[in-house]
């Protein structure tokens, strides 16, 4: 009797080790489905603008749609540049995306310091001004900022899209600042003791430290630069000063719009971000969790 109660707990004990493993197995497969179905809903998009972007006038409106173009239309990336200056809004992007570059890790590291390290009377009284400068909405300095640009003289220039990175980004002043904080002081001390000014501490200790956060100042400042619409609509009236942003809505007229050619300029337009992002990705994200770890 012994004998069978212990091999009926033992029967018992593997069905239910089995039947566990079965359920585990169930559920890491159901799980790898819901990821593969989410993955195809967001890849669904880009699929089709790579379709369309291969497809000929003829085949943009067919009807059942056309998921694989054959031929696929090349000629298309080659048209973009035909139809519209192209090339000339890359290059002006390029250069507006420099000089914001520039402009924000300068100043950003600037102010950035002088909030983290030094001591002076309103420090905490102008950082909480500066945070609330977060929580206005842009569209409401739009009039009043074209007003005093319009005034200076400055419509239909690039200055108005580059002279504020010059002045810094509230969110970016904030983010390197965090970072700055987190450094421990007693470097700034021996740097002092050793006759080193407050640049010199900056340029040759803090800044080096802070070079994760300074790739997401970077990378933040290209994005925004090269996909800002509204900015160049607002500022800029010479069709040969027009960004890419800008420029894609050439292909959009108004009474049809050339589809096949609007997907091909955004993903030649898609193109410098990946980029930046495929060798930046190592600093970016490390970047992005030293921030949140010590922010």
């Amino acid at each position: 009797m012994e004998t069978d109660r212990t091999l009926t707990a033992l029967a018992a004990s593997r069905a239910t080790i089995r039947w566990g493993k079965i359920r585990r197995l169930i559920s890491a497969l159901g799980g790898y489905l819901v990821l593969i179905g989410v993955g195809v809903l967001f890849v669904t998009p880009f699929y089709w603008m790579i379709v369309t972007a291969l497809k000929s006038e003829s085949q943009l409106f067919a009807l059942p749609p056309t998921w694989i173009p054959a031929p696929a239309q090349f000629q298309n990336f080659a048209r973009v540049f035909q139809e519209v200056p192209f090339g000339r809004f890359i290059i002006n992007s390029g250069f507006l995306v420099v000089a914001n570059v520039i402009g924000e890790l300068i100043s950003t590291t600037l102010i950035a310091y002088g909030f983290a390290r030094l001591r002076f009377p309103g420090r905490n009284v102008l950082f909480l001004i500066l945070l609330a400068t977060l929580m206005i909405p842009g569209q409401i300095t739009l009039v009043p900022r074209f007003i005093l640009f319009a005034k200076l003289g400055w419509v239909n220039t690039y200055l108005p899209l580059i002279v504020p990175a010059f002045t810094g980004s509230p969110f970016l002043i904030f983010m390197v600042r965090q970072y700055m904080l987190t450094i421990p002081r007693d470097l700034d001390e021996a740097a002092t003791i050793d006759g080193a000014t407050r640049l010199q501490i900056l340029r040759y200790i803090i800044v080096p430290i802070c070079m994760p956060v300074m790739v997401l100042v970077a990378v933040f400042t290209f994005v925004n630069v090269w996909n800002d619409f509204m900015g160049p609509l607002i500022y800029l009236n010479d069709p040969e000063m027009f960004t890419v942003s800008l420029g894609l809505s050439f292909f959009r007229g108004t009474r049809d719009t050339s589809w096949h050619l609007l997907m091909a300029g955004s993903l030649l337009a898609m193109i410098p971000p990946v980029v930046l992002f495929f060798f930046a990705q190592r600093r970016l994200l490390g970047g992005i969790a030293s921030v949140s770890i010590k922010g």
